[in-house]
């Protein structure tokens, strides 16, 4: 089924009027469609209920009667192919009203619609982008297998150790605030490393110096914006008994510490070379996606929206399409939107409010990049969505069949043109 004479007006801002047609020979299905609907709900004397033929219907109750149902029939398959033909985007639900259902002749809708804006491109091609630094010298390499050190020492009970930043101590402590405890200021064997900034600024600092079995009054003051507010900015003393000391040791830096972190090599040269190698791949990796960032930036910044505004309805759909992802990322590590918001105490509100400061950034940015699709004519042709294809099953460890039935090869060919109009940008962007 397919829309006739299909004309859209534009009227203010993003606005405007689609006028399409649904024509003769397309209409006796949907009537067929319509009468089928309401033919079991029929209650006529002289025949069982869904029995009634189509032919007694309309001689008793009019071929009018299915009008309206019939148009909600219709329009299933004449309202895109209207979009279609007009060549718009709608953004938004349409409003659909009839014009005229005239008996014989083709039937006039109208929908209300809102479409994307347009985007009048700034300069996109040649943009100047900070060059980036893919160096790695041999302190980062350094500093990196002292990571791995650290990451690979053990806590070591230390004997009369005065206890230093670094250290880990098992401490009891009880807190009050003008001789009065309060919610959460009482614990047992607590472990703390020193100098973590775990706890309030002013306390790990006084139990360094300290040894095991020593008691310490540790005297802090909460922070102005502490987040339980009948303590902010209150003074408080800790009651700190150190029961252990605990001393990091780390492994000496040699061929059997390389050979533990990475059973490939055998030496701690191969082990610095492999991890510069792997410093240089992520710094190269890094540089990329700034310039990557900067230039798409860049393009967007130049280009501007006809009108100046990007319709509600797209900032709302990008919203809970980015609620939506990010629902499902946690979804996958077992965590509820219910348990999300136990934990970290934000409300679906707060996690809209969120995703809506990047949302017209981020539409703006999609906006241009389709309008580069169009500026540079790019059409991926079937090689390239069959590659696409293969990628995809290849990356997901999916069958090729799986991808293709659940993505049409127009949405391949949209996202593929997509990094196309990316590409076209960055590898045009010029270093300085």
């Amino acid at each position: 089924m397919v829309a006739n004479n299909a004309e859209f007006t534009r009227g203010e801002g993003n606005k405007g009027t689609l006028k399409f047609e649904i024509p003769v020979e397309d209409q006796g299905a949907a009537i067929d469609a319509a009468f089928n609907r309401v033919k079991d709900s029929l209650n006529v004397p002289g025949f069982r209920k869904g029995k009634m033929p189509k032919q007694m219907f309309i001689a008793r109750f009019g071929e009018e009667a299915l009008y309206e149902d019939a148009v909600n029939f219709a329009l299933q398959a004449a309202y895109p192919s209207a979009v279609m033909a007009a060549e718009i985007a709608p953004v938004n639900q349409p409003q659909i009203a009839v014009e005229s259902l005239e008996k014989g002749q083709p039937w006039v809708l109208t929908a209300e619609v809102e479409i994307a804006p347009e985007i009048e491109l700034g300069d996109y091609k040649g943009l100047e982008v900070a060059k980036q630094d893919v160096e790695v010298s041999d302190a980062d390499v350094d500093d990196e297998i002292e990571n791995m050190r650290q990451q690979q020492a053990e806590l070591v009970l230390a004997e009369d150790h005065a206890a230093e930043n670094g250290d880990t101590v098992i401490i009891d402590f009880d807190g009050s605030v003008d001789g009065e405890a309060f919610d959460g200021g009482k614990a047992d064997n607590f472990s703390l490393e020193l100098g973590s900034g775990q706890f309030i600024p002013g306390f790990e600092d006084q139990l360094v110096g300290h040894k095991a079995e020593e008691t310490v009054k540790v005297n802090v003051t909460f922070p102005e914006d502490y987040q339980a507010e009948d303590l902010a900015g209150k003074d408080a003393v800790f009651e700190t008994t150190i029961h252990e000391v605990k001393v990091k040791e780390v492994p000496a830096l040699d061929d059997e510490f390389a050979k533990d972190v990475d059973e490939d090599v055998s030496s701690l040269e191969e082990l610095k070379a492999k991890t510069k190698d792997r410093l240089v791949e992520a710094k190269k990796n890094a540089a990329a996606e700034a310039k990557e960032d900067e230039a798409i930036n860049k393009a967007v910044e130049n280009a501007k929206v006809v009108g100046d505004e990007i319709p509600a309805a797209m900032l709302e759909e990008d919203i809970h399409r980015q609620i939506n992802s990010f629902y499902a990322s946690m979804q996958n590590q077992g965590i509820s939107p219910e348990m999300y918001s136990q934990i970290t105490g934000q409300t679906e509100e707060d996690i809209h409010n969120q995703y809506a400061q990047d949302a017209e950034n981020r539409v703006k940015t999609n906006l241009v990049l389709e309008a580069v699709v169009k500026a540079e004519d790019i059409k991926p042709d079937q090689a390239a969505i069959d590659a696409e294809v293969k990628s995809l099953a290849e990356m997901y460890a999916m069958d090729e069949a799986e991808i293709r039935k659940a993505l049409s090869d127009d949405m391949l060919a949209h996202d593929i043109a997509i990094k196309q109009a990316v590409n076209t940008i960055v590898d045009s962007a010029v270093e300085a």
